[in-house]
């Protein structure tokens, strides 16, 4: 799924919540979740929705409805007191007891309604009842009043004061996903996130734009609020998983990503139709929040393998691991908020971030590019020295030696031109390793030709290259993946053996380069201990991969041999 579809799905998810939550404010009418009907001369409950307020307030089907949105329909016996407080007794000062003097009435008594009244009243809207249950009846003490057994549910006075009291909520998720877009998109967190603004924008609002939906406590746009809520971090899990480097990482982190987000929708839509179970809603939380989390910390390079390889990563990466692991988990801190805590655990972790990034990531950074600056002038440095000394053999000693060959052809020295003549191949190679027109003019797949050839020559054996480049990667690129096939290619002959298979495939999307050999095998630590052991070879592979942002993956096969493999991917 590329950048562009990814923006699309998330603008959709994000235009419908906001739709359906300005039709809720709106038009929606809070639904109590029971369904009322006549029973003989009782007004009894005959359905509870699970979950809703009327099924947490202890409602049951059965129950003998007593009061309705303001109404007696069933008078239950209740003390009766004098109207005038006891006067203290003249005598001794003392103040009387004050009880009651009766009970009133003496046993449950149905209130006489027109039938056509009570039809309008179950018509509307319950905003207020009060229920017993059907054995409660027979009470008629009220030391054992139905009154104790009674649940009553207070419902908002016009039916939509729970939707209401949401608005905040709304607002809020409004104002972050302007907000976070905007942050990204105006560059201020950094060129990284920036193709991450809409995707982040609208997985961090969600939870508090879907706020409406579930205080409807209507089935459909409860169902709505849990399916947009897991849809909505789907694109950021989408966006991060782009930018995991090992396929393999990649199809894990795309297969748990559809399994949390089947689950969390599974889980949410057969809740709304049975009891809540313990662990219920945290198993969801926890689901929901998994989607974006786990390619976040894979892109992020924070869940190895149990294999590590002798690998580089760019210390310049330090601040775009960080970043996308901090990606992945705010999703999750905007779950949390959007619960009892709203919204401070979003306000803390938004604090958290600006203090990181500007008191601690940000000065590590600025050393790290430091470091990589210098590294990177000393490679064109270099590069600039390997391009004058091999123009200066060109145009000086190449020159008089071809001249020297024709005076001694001309001397008819044969064996003295012969020997100029090997001095002046010589030297032309030597050029070349220095400074390869073919790479610059015709792209680093002739160039392996070339190289391939000449390393066969010294091997002794086999040397194989297969190449797919329909494309040339930028100028840098192909110059670094020539210089660690140059230096792999050497250390194969040196310290491996044939046969030795160069692989270098290119696309649009990135290059990739791989060389194996059938030696003995690299060290498992070499890579480690690159610079204090001198493997200064290895060490010049690694910076120039981490000079142009691509992964090398130095390592000895199980049975034998090195395998070296070079990585990049087009940003």
């Amino acid at each position: 799924m590329d950048q562009r579809t990814v923006d699309r799905l998330a603008t959709a998810i994000a235009a419908v919540a906001l739709l359906v939550g300005l039709a809720t404010f709106a038009i929606s009418r809070f639904d109590s979740g029971v369904l009322l009907a006549t029973s003989g001369d009782y007004v009894v409950v005959q359905w509870v929705q699970p979950r809703s307020l009327a099924a947490q307030a202890g409602l049951r089907p059965g129950m003998i409805i007593t009061e309705l949105n303001g109404l007696t329909l069933v008078r239950l016996p209740q003390y009766v007191y004098p109207d005038v407080e006891p006067s203290p007794d003249p005598a001794t000062g003392e103040i009387p007891p004050f009880g009651p003097i009766g009970v009133e009435p003496a046993q449950p008594t149905i209130v006489d309604i027109d039938p056509v009244a009570l039809g309008e009243l179950l018509s509307t809207t319950p905003i207020q009842l009060a229920a017993i249950p059907p054995d409660a009846l027979s009470q008629d003490s009220p030391q054992d009043s139905p009154e104790r057994m009674q649940s009553v549910v207070q419902l908002h006075d016009d039916g939509i004061g729970a939707v209401r009291m949401t608005l905040p909520a709304y607002a809020l998720g409004v104002g972050l996903l302007l907000l976070v877009f905007w942050w990204l998109t105006s560059g201020r967190a950094g060129n990284t996130l920036r193709p991450l603004a809409t995707s982040l924008a609208v997985a961090t609002a969600m939870p508090f734009l879907v706020q409406p939906l579930g205080a409807t406590w209507v089935v459909p746009l409860l169902a709505l609020g849990v399916v947009l809520t897991a849809a909505a971090m789907v694109p950021l899990a989408a966006a991060l998983m782009a930018r995991i480097d090992d396929e393999t990482d990649r199809r894990f982190a795309g297969l748990a990503v559809t399994g949390c987000t089947v689950a969390a929708i599974a889980i949410g839509l057969v809740a709304l139709g049975g009891e809540p179970w313990y662990g219920e809603g945290l198993t969801r939380w926890a689901l929901v929040a998994a989607v974006p989390l786990i390619p976040g910390l894979g892109a992020a390079g924070l869940v190895p393998r149990s294999s590590d390889p002798v690998s580089s990563v760019a210390s310049g990466r330090l601040l775009e691991s960080t970043e996308y692991a901090v990606v992945g988990a705010t999703p999750l801190v905007s779950l949390l908020s959007a619960g009892p805590a709203f919204p401070f655990p979003l306000v803390l972790w938004f604090g958290l971030i600006l203090a990181a990034g500007r008191f601690t990531i940000r000065p590590l950074v600025r050393l790290a590019s430091r470091a990589t600056l210098q590294r990177d002038l000393i490679v064109a440095a270099t590069e600039a020295e390997r391009a004058r000394v091999a123009a200066d053999i060109h145009d000086d000693a190449l020159q008089e030696l071809t001249l020297l060959v024709h005076r001694l052809d001309a001397a008819g020295d044969t064996e003295g031109a012969g020997i100029a003549r090997t001095v002046s191949d010589r030297l032309r190679a030597i050029c070349g390793d220095l400074r390869l027109p073919i790479l610059d003019d015709l792209g680093v797949g002739p160039a392996l030709d070339w190289l391939v050839l000449r390393i066969e020559r010294l091997a002794g054996g086999e040397v194989r290259l297969e190449r797919s480049d329909g494309t040339r990667p930028p100028a840098d690129v192909e110059l670094a993946f020539f210089r660690v096939a140059q230096e792999a290619l050497s250390n194969a002959v040196k310290h491996g053996r044939p046969p030795i298979v160069v692989r270098y495939s290119a696309t649009t999307n990135g290059a990739s380069l791989t060389i194996d050999d059938a030696g003995p095998g690299i060290e498992s630590d070499a890579g480690d201990r690159a610079e204090t052991i001198g493997h200064f070879g290895l060490l010049n592979m690694q910076q120039r991969a981490e000079a142009i942002g691509a992964i090398l993956d130095v390592r000895r096969w199980p049975a034998g041999g090195t395998h070296v493999k070079l990585d990049w991917r087009a940003r």
